[in-house]
């Protein structure tokens, strides 16, 4: 056989191996990184399988790029601890060589994965539940992204709402982390601000037994009402315990870290009678309503905290591997502020075969997620909105109120 007669038998063995049906086609990886153990344990399965519902959605439809399917590795930050929070994240990103994160969870756990591996090797990440204020201020190299709004809004939210219901002097008590500091510290700002009085405002350490003498320093103030900024599964649980068995509190509020029914279950609904707490959610607009649909059909709650931010970050992380033509890292993050932002053909949840369509013709896509419209600012950081909720005894569970202006 001649030189150039072998040389065309390769190039046609190659191009039929490349063709078969059996030739492999790279997954498209895109990490999750959950708190499945530690403090917020109770909220991460929800979060998770409405990153897993946007995935399905998009294999469903045909994958991203040539048909590639999009999974979803993930690992667990255990929330609470940062060394832990870096080991995560870099075995996603430096073992399964993922293309993009969605999460942390938990604030610190978030900056701790950025810092020392996300920002360092260019990896695009979009949180759906950290909401410190510190990771706006985050060098980022515009990597760092989030659909929950930050605690500066939320805190408040939070405050208008107490004053609204006449509450007019709180005791507050926080985890002692960038979660807990940054909402805290936004709440005491608006509501001194707005004519109350924060009578105390204690940090607490976060995996104590007992909590008792902290309760005690904060109820010598003698107000009615105390704000617990700390999560369900962790020193926020233990504190509510420990505050009804003293005694010290007659009305009890929280931020989106307590918005669990495991803490109800734990603690007993008639003993939480009356409380409130405030968590992001989701506006009554086209994109939600079609994502609650879509929630209800997967047997997930929409109103699970956080569930509707998780499914809009994975979803958008697939729009911009899509809209990149390309499952690389750099670059990402340009086209995932391209497929969230105006103008552009409005795409909802679940609709990934129009957007893949309209993306293929080079015509432009604007996501409106679950969660609201994601216009990130420069910061990477959106506006959202806040619900409150309340604790309803007779299901054991709380309920949504509706969105404070």
């Amino acid at each position: 056989m001649t030189s150039n007669l072998k040389r065309s038998f390769i190039a046609a063995t190659l191009a039929i191996a490349l063709l078969s049906p059996g030739a492999a086609i790279a997954d498209v990886k895109v990490g999750f990184l959950g708190g499945f153990t530690g403090p917020l344990k109770s909220m991460t399965p929800a979060i998770h399988k409405a990153a897993k519902l946007a995935v399905k959605h998009v294999n469903d439809q045909g994958g991203v790029l040539d048909g590639q399917k999009m999974i979803l590795p993930n690992a667990d930050t255990t929330c609470g601890d940062t060394a832990a929070a870096a080991a995560a994240a870099a075995r996603l990103v430096n073992d399964e060589k993922v293309t993009a994160l969605v999460g942390a969870l938990c604030s610190g756990a978030t900056i701790a994965a950025v810092e020392q591996v996300a920002i360092p090797a260019g990896v695009t990440l979009v949180s759906p539940a950290s909401t410190s204020p510190a990771i706006t201020a985050l060098e980022d190299a515009d990597l760092v992204f989030r659909t929950a709004p930050s605690d500066l809004y939320q805190g408040s939210v939070m405050a208008r709402l107490l004053l609204s219901k006449g509450i007019k002097n709180i005791a507050v008590t926080y985890v002692d982390n960038d979660y807990g500091k940054g909402l805290s510290g936004a709440l005491a700002k608006e509501f001194t601000a707005s004519g109350g009085k924060v009578v105390a405002n204690l940090a607490h350490e976060e995996g104590k037994a007992d909590y008792r003498a902290h309760i005690r320093s904060l109820a010598t103030s003698g107000v009615e009402t105390l704000v617990v900024l700390a999560y369900a599964n962790g020193s926020g649980l233990t504190v509510l315990r420990q505050a009804l068995e003293i005694g010290a509190f007659d009305r009890f509020v929280g931020g989106d870290g307590m918005v669990s029914n495991t803490l109800i279950a734990a603690v007993g609904s008639d003993k939480l009678r009356g409380m409130i707490a405030t968590k992001p959610g989701r506006p009554d607009t086209g994109g939600a309503r079609e994502f609650n649909r879509l929630a209800w059909k997967a047997d997930l709650n929409p109103s699970a905290t956080f569930a509707a931010q998780s499914y809009d970050a994975a979803f958008l992380l697939a729009l911009a591997i899509e809209k990149s033509g390309k499952a690389d890292r750099a670059g990402l993050s340009k086209a995932l502020r391209d497929v969230a932002s105006a103008p552009g053909e409005v795409i909802l949840p679940g609709q990934w075969q129009k957007a893949k369509e309209l993306l293929k013709a080079g015509k432009d896509i604007n996501y409106e997620g679950g969660a609201g419209g994601h216009e990130f600012d420069k910061a990477g950081d959106v506006a959202g909105v806040i619900i409150e909720t309340g604790v309803y005894v007779r299901e054991g569970s709380f309920t949504e109120y509706g969105q404070v202006k």
